[in-house]
């Protein structure tokens, strides 16, 4: 049982990170700090208050650029690097006791899968910008928040569901990345297609 569980955990923990790493951190912390979930190998160490403090403050701050248009995609574009290496580190501490090997593959793993809602977060976000309006941008960011907290709270309380709603989630961003990235290329292609339709018209 306990493979699940720390599955479960691994799973729920870097899939969180690459929509909001900051929340996932502050809210494992937090969860350890309460006897709610122990935390395995030398992810305890982010139940340090001043760990803790910092990813707070820095989540009150993305909080806020994550509900102005264009903002949040700026934000997610320097985040591109941050979320993914965060649930790199997740994975990397997490197995602090299984030697050097283990922990770079569990680290791949788990950065890998943070980068992947990473991206569906962000592809979606530079959709929704394409028609730019402030409650368009606090719905997404309130309920990517949700989906933050409700994943944390499966991690604590139902580890193997984390980890099917975790592998599911996978499984329809690879299909919803590939529409996203078609949709967004005729978006922005548009324009340069109107372009020069204007430019080949001749002039009397």
């Amino acid at each position: 049982m306990e493979i699940f569980n720390s599955a479960g955990l691994l799973l729920g923990s870097s899939w969180a990170s690459g929509v909001n790493l900051y929340l996932t951190v502050a809210g494992l912390g937090i969860s350890h700090k309460m006897g709610w979930i122990t935390l395995p190998g030398e992810m305890q160490s982010i139940s340090h208050p001043l760990i803790i403090g910092a990813a707070l403050l820095l989540y009150i701050i993305e909080a806020v650029a994550d509900k102005i248009p264009y903002v949040d995609s700026t934000w997610d574009t320097v985040h591109t690097f941050i979320r993914p290496l965060g649930g790199y580190v997740l994975g990397y501490l997490a197995l602090a006791d299984s030697g050097p090997i283990l922990q770079n593959m569990v680290g791949l793993l788990t950065g890998s899968i943070a980068m992947d809602s990473h991206l569906t977060k962000a592809t979606t976000r530079v959709a929704i910008n394409t028609s730019p309006e402030p409650v368009t941008n606090t719905v997404a960011s309130v309920t990517e928040d949700i989906s933050v907290a409700g994943i944390l709270f499966l991690v604590i309380h139902h580890p193997i569901i984390a980890s099917i709603i975790v592998i599911l989630f996978i499984l329809f961003s690879i299909w919803f990345l590939k529409k996203m990235f078609k949709f967004l290329k005729r978006i922005f292609s548009s324009p340069k297609r109107e372009e020069k339709q204007q430019e080949d018209i001749p002039l009397n």
